[in-house]
């Protein structure tokens, strides 16, 4: 097979000009790509970095109408804006939008700053989307360097650098910006450069075939499309083991919110006892006093039932056990439980592990 050496190397000031002549006739209509609003293209943006564009279409416009502006975002109570990111995991991110926005009125008079550097002084803004909104909403040449971007400079330009290292992420840092230079629109450079990574240079089976930079491109050239971009393996999977105590007393059921530095942190989910290995039922378990007792004096409903959860580097399989607590014992909660009307608890910002739940188990 013929060696990167045997090729030249692609000439750096026709690459922008050839990707803004494909992203004319190829991108995709989307909303946040008709307005100039810092707002909704920074929403767009976090919305974007937890799914793929179909399944975060629904987000944004959702946000949007609830929220029209920066000061509607930060206006709102933190639990609305989590109960409205319900799905989309790295919930964390919700609350750096929350806290943002609240930033962005507060500070600075409602106004989102107009560069790239006073952009990254906002909290939950980095590199990337700082460059986004910089480069779409004020037109500043600053390039975007997202994981689209870093596999088709990796196969165009034959980069063997393992992307989750400092050096290499500089390294594509410059060769972005040396490129975005040639651009007659920055914004429309960066724009392309992700629509062609999403669409035309895919992760698996990219159109080599149709490719408008199938000539130049080293990955082609030398059949390393599968190999480049180089990234590190995952780090593995941890196994979580959640045994939840579903306890219902008429229309109510009884919720808590995880307030420790945890997955979910400021969700609400059921009285739980974790373990490392799996049990095959609630006796196994090592059950607290007044958990003990609740259980003890309930009326178990419904056979175990059990699903899984797989989030970024955890696996979390959970077993729900039903029960109805007697009205004698209403008042005997613990750890933070509390009752919920059905009503109520739709309001909450849940886990979607137990939207799920309540959706198959307790909406019939």
């Amino acid at each position: 097979m013929p060696s990167q050496s045997d090729f030249n190397q692609p000439e750096e000031s026709n690459f922008a000009p050839v990707l803004a002549h494909w992203y004319e006739h190829h991108k995709r209509d989307l909303p946040w790509r008709h307005t100039r609003d810092p707002y909704r293209i920074w929403l767009s943006e976090i919305i974007l970095q937890q799914t793929r564009v179909a399944q975060g279409m629904p987000y944004y416009k959702r946000f949007v109408e609830a929220y029209p502006t920066v000061a509607h975002m930060a206006a709102a109570d933190e639990r609305d804006v989590l109960r409205l990111w319900q799905g989309l995991g790295y919930y964390s991110r919700a609350r750096n939008l929350h806290q943002t926005a609240k930033l962005v009125v507060n500070e600075h008079a409602g106004l989102f700053p107009g560069t790239y550097h006073k952009l990254l002084t906002l909290k939950g803004i980095g590199t990337y989307t700082a460059a986004a909104i910089a480069s779409f909403a004020f037109g500043e040449r600053v390039a975007v360097v997202d994981g689209n971007v870093y596999r088709v400079l990796a196969r165009v330009f034959g980069i063997e650098d393992d992307i989750t290292t400092t050096s290499a992420k500089k390294r594509f840092a410059a060769l972005a910006s040396r490129l975005i230079a040639h651009a007659d629109d920055p914004a429309t450079f960066n724009q392309a450069i992700m629509e062609f990574g999403a669409i035309q240079c895919t992760p698996t089976s990219p159109d080599c075939l149709l490719c408008p930079l199938q000539q130049p491109c080293v990955a082609y050239q030398t059949g390393r499309q599968q190999v480049l971009p180089v990234k590190a393996k995952k780090a593995a999977v941890r196994e979580r083991f959640f045994h939840y105590f579903v306890f219902r007393n008429g229309n109510r059921l009884a919720l808590r919110e995880r307030t420790n530095r945890d997955i979910w942190q400021n969700l609400y989910d059921f009285a739980l006892v974790e373990t490392d290995e799996p049990k095959t039922g609630f006796r196994q378990l090592e059950l607290s006093e007044k958990l003990q007792k609740l259980v003890l004096y309930s009326t178990q409903t419904a056979a175990p039932t059990e699903a899984t959860q797989l989030l970024s580097h955890q696996r979390i399989r959970a077993t729900f056990y039903e029960f109805v607590v007697p009205d004698r014992l209403t008042d005997d909660l613990f750890d933070g439980l509390s009752w919920f009307s059905v009503d109520q608890v739709a309001a909450l910002p849940k886990p979607l592990l137990i939207v799920n739940y309540l959706k198959t188990h307790l909406e019939k």
